[in-house]
């Protein structure tokens, strides 16, 4: 029987060996090595979640203050062998409810826009799946071949 358990995660370092394990399994999403790194450094000091199956971390999320009123996934990953067993459902409704629970009323997320990559089709997909809506494309905000689709979804008051 397969135990899982999604936690908040406190410890900096803790959050890094997380972070650090699901991104370097992911190198079709994180294949850039100072992106990555970035990642891993701007979540310790974040609101984080990690999700165990049998005590090994499979992926996490980190909550992002964009604004009083809304937060953001800034990166969320569950580790390949991972896919498809509902884990990114399960660890989006537990940052929801901390987002909530922090009063934010709206969530929004950042990926590449559908129709550029098969990985980020997944990926927007999975978000769509889970409620959020397009709100805007930046095409050039990150750089011509990444167009950043930001969604959005409202949290309730």
């Amino acid at each position: 029987m397969i135990k899982t358990i999604i936690k908040e995660v406190v410890d900096k370092e803790e959050k890094e060996a997380i972070s650090r394990e699901v991104l370097n399994d992911l190198p079709e999403w994180f294949g850039m090595p100072e992106s990555t790194e970035e990642y891993i450094k701007d979540s310790q000091d974040k609101p984080f979640l990690a999700c165990f199956m049998n005590d090994e971390p499979a992926g996490f999320v980190v909550l992002n203050a964009t604004s009083r009123d809304c937060a953001e996934i800034l990166v969320m990953g569950i580790k390949k062998k991972y896919h498809r067993m509902g884990i990114g459902a399960a660890l989006n409704k537990a940052y929801e409810a901390m987002a909530k629970k922090q009063g934010y009323t709206y969530s929004q997320v950042k990926t590449v826009q559908m129709g550029h990559y098969k990985e980020y089709d997944i990926t927007n997909k999975f978000y769509m799946a889970m409620g959020y809506k397009e709100l805007e494309c930046f095409p050039t905000l990150w750089n011509e071949w990444n167009p950043c689709q930001i969604y959005v979804k409202y949290l309730g008051a």
